[in-house]
C-alpha cells in the first residue's frame, strides 16, 4: 500500500524553491528566447509546478542589445501606445524601440507571454534585463542556462 501513498505537493511561496538563472539574449530569435524566459519565470520546467503560486526563478537576461529577429521585423513590427488623449496615439518600429531602450523589447515580449492578472505581474518582476554583458546580480550565484527546443 505504500507505493500507492504519493502526496501532490502543492508548492507556496514559502516553499518555493527559487534559483537564479542568466540567458544570454543572443543565441535566439525574440520570439523562442520569450517563450523559453516565460516558462522558466512560471516555473513549467520543474517537477513542483504549481498554476497558481509563483514557483518560477529569477531571470537574469544579458546582451539585450544583441537581440536577433528573423525576416523584416525591424521595419514591419510595430508598437502601438496610446495616451488617453484625441491624437495620441504613438507608433514605433521594433529597430527604433530597441535603439531607445533594448531591454523594454524584450520585456515587453515576456510580459505578453505571462498571465494577465496578479500572479503574471508578481512573476514579471522576477526578470532583469541588462543591454550588455554585465550585470549587479553576482552576490546571488546565478547559473547560467542553455536554452533548449530552439
Amino acid at each position: 500500500m505504500d507505493h500507492l501513498s504519493f502526496k501532490t505537493v502543492s508548492v507556496n511561496k514559502a516553499n518555493a524553491d527559487k534559483a537564479w538563472v542568466v540567458v544570454d539574449a543572443s543565441v535566439a530569435p525574440l520570439g523562442r528566447l520569450a517563450s523559453q524566459i516565460a516558462n522558466m519565470l512560471r516555473g513549467k520546467h520543474k517537477p513542483s509546478f504549481t498554476p497558481n503560486s509563483d514557483c518560477g526563478d529569477n531571470v537574469i537576461v544579458i546582451n539585450a542589445d544583441n537581440l536577433r529577429v528573423t525576416g523584416k521585423k525591424m521595419t514591419d513590427k510595430i508598437y502601438v501606445t496610446h495616451s488617453g488623449y484625441p491624437g495620441g496615439q504613438k507608433r514605433l518600429t521594433l529597430r527604433e524601440k530597441k535603439a531607445k531602450n533594448a531591454a523594454s523589447v524584450i520585456e515587453h515580449a515576456v510580459k505578453g507571454m505571462l498571465q494577465g492578472n496578479r500572479l503574471g505581474r508578481e512573476q514579471f518582476r522576477n526578470l532583469y534585463v541588462y543591454a550588455g554583458n554585465e550585470h549587479p546580480h553576482q552576490a546571488q550565484q546565478p547559473q547560467a542556462v542553455e536554452l533548449k527546443n530552439l
